[in-house]
């Protein structure tokens, strides 16, 4: 019977019975060859692998995109440039320098009428246009002579390794 007050009884997990030692080994549980190996550790594998066609369509494609990407670049390049030469009044010293050189009677000479951003912005549309053109017909023949070249030499020879 329990104590009044006493908290009440919790029964202890039975603990698993133990195997009586063998006579031959001192407290050592006996092993059974070959059941159980360790793992060996692993090595680092490699696969050496021949890069022997390339695919002109998706070669088309990727060019496309990065050129594209690129003519981006160069856009907003040329703004952010010609942005920071008329902060800096860059355009205001060279119309100074310029009216210095040719004299006052030549009527003054506004470099920001010859290079507006409008006309600035213009020609590197014109110029990124031209670059995806170029760019992606450029890398579209560069594999089909890379297919050519490979079915007579074989490839190029790539190694992978699994670190």
């Amino acid at each position: 019977m329990r104590a009044p007050g006493a908290p009440p009884r919790v029964n202890a997990p039975a603990r698993p019975a133990q195997r009586p030692a063998s006579a031959g080994q001192s407290g050592r549980p006996t092993q059974r060859p070959g059941l159980v190996k360790p793992a060996p550790k692993a090595k680092a594998r490699k696969a050496r692998l021949l890069v022997s066609k390339v695919d002109p369509w998706s070669v088309l494609k990727m060019s496309f995109l990065l050129s594209v990407a690129l003519g981006i670049v160069t856009v907003v390049a040329a703004i952010v440039i010609w942005t920071v030469l008329d902060l800096t009044g860059i355009f205001d010293g060279v119309n100074d320098l310029l009216s210095e050189i040719a004299g006052s009677e030549s009527g003054g000479f506004d470099l920001r009428q010859f290079a507006s951003l409008t006309q600035v912005v213009s020609f590197a549309t014109i110029i990124a246009v031209v670059n995806v053109v170029l760019l992606t017909a450029l890398a579209m023949l560069a594999a089909v002579l890379y297919n050519i070249s490979s079915a007579l030499v074989g490839g190029i020879g790539v190694t992978l390794t699994d670190d």
